[in-house]
């Protein structure tokens, strides 16, 4: 929220409608001295006042203080891009408290507390104990509540409820989480169809590009939906060597097929880690390491960018109108910056032992560690 301006207000709206201090005084039935005072910043007007004072502007009391309680998309979009930013270079407790404060700020603005819910969820990890990670998770997924329980907006309720299921599942309450997606996520529902459905509608009531951009957008998020339930797929059938070296020989062949190593370098990537993550674990040390390559090749790529977005390409060509309405457009939803840092971490997992001490692993581990690209 902005300090109130009720001075600097009365005085842009007196001069805009060619107003005299008297005038506006003989209206309201004070002094010429008290509207003095007010534009000065040395008194201000009676609390009875100021309704009378917003009509005769034709404006509200809020607007007549300067308080806003809403934040536009611009605005919501600037402060997640700062925070982000902020999270992965300042001290993790300082940016925090920033955090909060323009939580309390903007309580009643449903979709930045929404923003700020997936700010935490995409950085609480970088908190130093457990019990502050977890405390974290509890606050947002408060705010979540909060939206829940107050939203009128169908769509905000709904991505809050996706994203306290996500922090439930982070705090291990598995069983919560069930409660709460099941219903709205069982397949067997019509509401899966709704996208289908609409572009549809959107085709009979003639509005031809508007179908044309709905149904690239659709076909974009599922190709990306499918890569990362193939991710899971390998996280939990480990084991399962033929089923996994089946799931990895077909969805290379679609990230192949549809570029997205340059069209979603972050999902590619996700995909080849965890693609190595299983080959290790079943001690497949060559194809463990082609994958770390190609999971850095992917990395490099996001890296390199002047700034990580999302986007098109050549095929995908009508993103941009959809990713404008997105909440925060293009933006990704963390810094490159805690992407690097990340990396590390990342490079250290015990299922690595097995290939640590070959070249190709330490030549990749040393790129991150140096925080640039080794020389070849």
């Amino acid at each position: 929220m902005n300090k109130l301006n009720l001075p600097e207000n009365i005085i842009r709206l007196r001069h805009e409608r060619k107003l005299t201090q008297e005038e506006l005084a003989d209206f309201l039935g004070v002094t010429k001295a008290a509207v003095s005072k007010w534009e000065k910043g040395q008194n201000t007007p009676d609390l009875l006042l100021l309704p009378q004072l917003a009509s005769f502007f034709g404006i509200t009391v809020d607007e007549i203080i300067g308080y806003e309680a809403q934040l536009s998309k611009e605005q919501i979009r600037r402060y997640y891009a700062e925070l982000s930013k902020e999270f992965a270079n300042q001290p993790f407790e300082e940016v925090l408290e920033r955090t909060r404060a323009l939580a309390h700020q903007y309580y009643a603005c449903y979709p930045f507390l929404l923003q700020l819910g997936i700010l935490y969820y995409n950085h609480f990890m970088l908190a130093e104990t457990e019990e502050g990670r977890r405390q974290i998770l509890l606050e947002a997924g408060g705010w979540c509540d909060r939206i829940l329980e107050h939203c009128n907006d169908v769509g905000v309720c709904s991505d809050a409820l996706v994203l306290k299921a996500g922090m439930d599942l982070q705090l291990g309450k598995a069983a919560e989480a069930v409660q709460a997606l099941g219903p709205e996520a069982d397949p067997s529902r019509l509401t899966g169809q709704h996208g289908s459905l609409l572009i549809q509608a959107y085709q009979m009531a003639g509005e031809h590009e508007k179908a044309r951009i709905y149904a690239q957008a659709k076909y974009y998020l599922d190709l990306m939906n499918l890569v990362a339930d193939a991710v899971l797929s390998l996280s939990f059938n480990e084991t399962d060597k033929n089923q996994c070296e089946e799931t990895v020989r077909r969805v290379n062949g679609i990230l192949d097929l549809y570029h997205l190593e340059t069209l979603h370098p972050n999902m590619a990537a996700q995909f080849h880690y965890q693609s190595a993550v299983m080959y290790a674990a079943n001690g497949e040390e060559e194809d463990a390491l082609k994958a770390l390559s190609k999971f850095g090749r992917c990395v490099e790529r996001l890296l390199d960018a002047e700034q990580i977005e999302l986007h098109g390409d050549g095929y995908f060509n009508l993103l941009e109108e959809w990713l404008e309405c997105l909440p925060l457009g293009s933006m990704a939803p963390r810094d490159k910056s805690f992407i690097w840092q990340s990396l590390q971490g990342a490079m250290q997992r015990p299922v690595f032992h097995c290939i640590r001490n070959r070249e190709e692993f330490q030549k990749l581990a040393r790129k991150w560690a140096e925080g640039g690209k080794e020389n070849d």
